[in-house]
């Protein structure tokens, strides 16, 4: 039996979207498995008054089970309103690559999926993202297509090569397919190793930087489609802290490089109005278990590990909302 999303206290992203656009600001998308990534994103996100979108991959729901997933998300709902705080909250199938996959996601309580035709081509692309429009928009539920392919590997997300999204091919996809919001590709990439060194140069500190985003195509995006709403994947910034403490605690983390977060802030600034971070806080955690377990290697109950690792989870989503994405007080 189908699951409205209504039901469950969850809004899709057409009104939030609109706003974000209006507002200069966008909305973060994180991404849960567990209960103690749920939990530090929605306590986060209520602290700092923003809305928020909690992203499942095909892989997390193959991993956590759709019935439980579906479920949390409703115990969201309920739990922000104990924080103290009505925020709006969207449930997203991140990266879904089959008709089928949106579908069973629709009707089992998600107010908005993902349709990821980038791996085919731009007919095939078009004619997918089209089918799912249709079903969706019959159930009240937002789309979000891709066009142009990030590189890296995450979840069942793989690609060796990026392309960047062609702005002369935007009008045209989003006028026969009818999607809600269109991710771009502009440099960004999924992981926690974005580029190579080959790719980065050094600063003074000999720290990587990473080759700045594609602004250009961006633009160029927003005068073919203006006022559209604009999804950026793979936005991660791979917190060198963060990289530090898990090396300097047994990790083996080599060569990580992420998005600086202030090409970041001038994009949400602009008509990109959702940010996928899904890697900054893998990082977040496992800094936080690994320094734990080190710390006190006798300690076997997953409380006094998990719990620091929601906490630091917590404070980074603050800080995106507060000081990257201008999420903050917006909810």
């Amino acid at each position: 039996m189908a699951v409205s999303y209504k039901d469950l206290g969850l809004t899709n992203t057409k009104e939030m979207f609109a706003k974000a656009v209006e507002g200069g600001y966008a909305v973060p998308a994180y991404n849960f498995n567990n209960l103690e990534q749920m939990q530090a994103i929605l306590q986060a996100c209520v602290e700092t008054k923003s809305p928020v979108i909690l992203q499942v991959s095909s892989g997390a729901r193959k991993y956590a089970n759709a019935t439980l997933l579906r479920n949390m998300a409703r115990g969201a709902v309920e739990y922000v309103k104990e924080l103290g705080c009505e925020i709006p909250i969207v449930l997203h199938l991140d990266h879904g690559d089959t008709f089928e996959l949106c579908k069973d996601c629709i009707d089992n309580g998600f107010s908005s999926v993902m349709i990821d035709g980038s791996h085919h081509s731009y007919e095939e692309n078009v004619a997918l993202t089209k089918q799912v429009v249709e079903y969706a928009h019959a159930h009240g539920v937002s789309v979000e297509g891709e066009l142009g392919v990030l590189a890296g590997v995450e979840d069942d997300v793989v690609a060796e090569e990026s392309t960047y999204t062609r702005p002369e091919e935007v009008e045209d996809f989003v006028k026969r397919t009818g999607v809600d919001s269109l991710a771009i590709s502009i440099g960004t990439s999924h992981g926690a190793h974005k580029f190579t060194p080959e790719q980065c140069t050094k600063n003074e500190d000999g720290v990587l930087v990473p080759p700045p985003l594609k602004f250009d195509i961006l633009e160029e995006i927003e005068k073919r489609i203006p006022g559209f709403p604009i999804v950026l994947h793979g936005s991660s910034s791979v917190p060198m802290d963060q990289v530090e403490v898990i090396n300097a605690n047994g990790g083996d983390l080599k060569a990580a490089v992420g998005i600086p977060e202030d090409q970041l802030r001038k994009a949400a600034s602009s008509a990109v109005c959702k940010i996928n971070i899904d890697s900054d806080g893998r990082l977040a955690m496992t800094a936080a278990i690994r320094k734990t377990m080190n710390d006190n290697p006798a300690e076997f109950d997953p409380r006094k590990y998990l719990g620091p690792a929601r906490d630091s989870l917590k404070e980074l989503y603050k800080h995106k909302n507060e000081n990257v994405l201008g999420s903050a007080g917006k909810a």
